[in-house]
């Protein structure tokens, strides 16, 4: 169970909220690195139900036509541009290849979170000093 300084996340799919416009809404689209290089596709969404933010998208990467493939969280902090089709984000294919791998069993451990955002380097959501990603979510 997550303390008090980490905050308990849920899949936008199982919540009771929703995108504002289906615009805004990545699930589905491809993720590519900045060079454009496919890396997978945005599963779900990580949101903070209080907050009404996402904080992670869940990529859904590797395998072939769905079998095998592995689902790992990028943080939202690698978001760099999104387009009607694509979320490009700082990090290559072959290091969300080596994220640490999305299991459910462990997404209320407070050391979970700790460690996915120490992977990619970026403080986490709940520290002091956090400045929540100024990206657009309308289609370039």
């Amino acid at each position: 169970m997550a303390d008090s300084s980490t905050p308990i996340l849920e899949k936008l799919s199982d919540s009771e909220q929703t995108v504002e416009t289906p615009e805004e809404d990545v699930r589905g689209r491809k993720v590519a690195d900045s060079d454009g290089n496919e890396i997978g596709k945005v599963d779900d969404l990580l949101i903070d139900a209080p907050e009404r933010k996402v904080r992670f998208l869940l990529v859904a990467h590797g395998g072939f036509l769905g079998f095998g493939e592995t689902k790992s969280f990028v943080p939202v902090d690698a978001v760099t541009r999104v387009t009607e089709d694509r979320v490009f984000i700082d990090q290559s294919r072959e290091r969300v290849a080596e994220a640490p791998v999305y299991d459910p069993a462990l997404t209320d451990e407070p050391d979970y979170y700790t460690s996915v955002y120490g992977f990619y380097g970026y403080p986490p959501f709940w520290g002091a000093g956090y400045v929540y990603p100024g990206f657009p979510f309308r289609p370039v």
